[in-house]
């Protein structure tokens, strides 16, 4: 008998508006001490760093604060962080913020306990170990990062940004309250959006995905169709905020299980190389990957067609770019920064970190095929 993992996601979700409250209590099940990764401003300028804070104090947990997470998080904020921790003696960690904050609390919290070099892990050089407990609080609904245990890092040796998986890194707790998103900018709530997006339609696609990881995604989709351009007019109510949270977990939860494909495959090269955003880079990267790859798997691009509101396959490329246009983001690559004498670069880098994405994809690219696919994004 073929046995296989459809669903083993070790974590406690908490879910809904106003949940944020219970941060003290779930967190006092892990100490006495936290160790809180944000960022430089956003948390703060919202108030939800304060909230946080007061949260935890209400419960007698001391926190230490680390803010100087950047989008793209790198190897040697890492290891900033580490050493922050260690030297206050943290029981565990917390991540407040956007999907970089999440990945990089995740990634402390395994440096802690795991020594030498980080990537040594991430590529499977050295096997992984513990990590400390780790607390998530989402404030943008786009990555899911709080739903696996995936921390994508970029080396600043090598320009390499891979993700760093394992067991040790799923959250012990995940708060999502989706009052939260509501004080992201219109730009920053379209790039994670579409990002959540391509989660969901990646996962489907993906030759690792299960029955229940395919079902999971179509909902995904459906609510990030549903909710997303209507939350970017200004115009949403509470439900849509609850909608594009969920399908933000969602999508991350499908990932953890199914991983991603070609999309973000491609993409991790040019914002390692180019620090650009990444949910900005798969606008320009997932409809040309779309239109070279619907011919293989006809049926799963019309059901994705399907639940964006299209037709049928034929319709998607041209549902995605609607999408894109009508979030204002943008369409090419060389508006964002890479050049074309980058494409040499990213196309074999693309093949290094990427493969087990790459493979998951429907159609095969060799390194012809990515060339030609960055040139086409530029």
């Amino acid at each position: 008998m073929n046995l296989t993992t459809e669903l083993n996601l070790p974590l406690k979700l908490v879910f809904g508006k106003g949940v944020f409250n219970l941060l003290g209590r779930e967190a006092a099940i892990f100490g006495k001490k936290a160790f809180l990764v944000t960022g430089g401003s956003s948390a703060k300028k919202s108030g939800a760093l304060d909230k946080a804070l007061n949260f935890l104090k209400n419960e007698n947990i001391e926190s230490i604060v680390f803010d100087k997470v950047l989008p793209n998080p790198t190897t040697a904020i890492v290891y900033e962080g580490t050493e922050a921790l260690k030297k206050e003696k943290c029981d565990f960690v917390i991540g407040l913020g956007g999907g970089s904050i999440l990945d990089c609390a995740k990634a402390i919290a395994f440096a802690v306990k795991n020594d030498g070099d980080i990537m040594d892990y991430v590529y499977g050089r050295k096997p992984a170990g513990e990590a400390l407990p780790v607390v998530l609080i989402p404030t943008t609904c786009g990555t899911g990062s709080e739903g696996n245990g995936f921390a994508v890092l970029t080396d600043i040796k090598t320009n390499d940004k891979k993700s760093l998986r394992c067991n040790s890194i799923v959250p012990k707790v995940s708060i999502v309250d989706p009052d939260l998103m509501k004080t992201m900018p219109k730009k920053i709530l379209a790039s994670v959006g579409f990002d959540a997006l391509c989660h969901c339609i990646e996962a489907y696609i993906s030759a690792i995905g299960t029955t229940k990881t395919s079902l999971i995604s179509l909902i995904g989709i459906k609510l990030i169709s549903e909710s997303l351009i209507i939350l970017y007019d200004g115009k949403g109510s509470d439900k849509d905020w609850e909608n594009l949270s969920r399908a933000s977990t969602i999508g991350g939860m499908v990932i953890g299980i199914a991983g991603v494909t070609a999309a973000h495959g491609l993409e991790h090269p040019a914002s390692g190389l180019r620090n650009i955003v990444h949910g900005e880079g798969l606008c320009a990267l997932t409809p040309i990957i779309c239109k070279k790859s619907i011919a293989v798997a006809p049926q799963k691009f019309a059901e994705i067609a399907k639940n964006l509101g299209a037709k049928d396959e034929t319709e998607l490329v041209e549902k995605i770019e609607m999408l894109i246009d009508r979030l204002n983001l943008p369409k090419n690559l060389s508006s964002q920064g890479i050049k074309r004498e980058d494409v040499e670069w990213m196309s074999e880098n693309a093949l290094k970190v990427s493969a087990a994405g790459l493979k998951n994809h429907p159609a095969q690219f060799g390194i012809d095929e990515i060339k030609e696919i960055y040139y086409s994004a530029l």
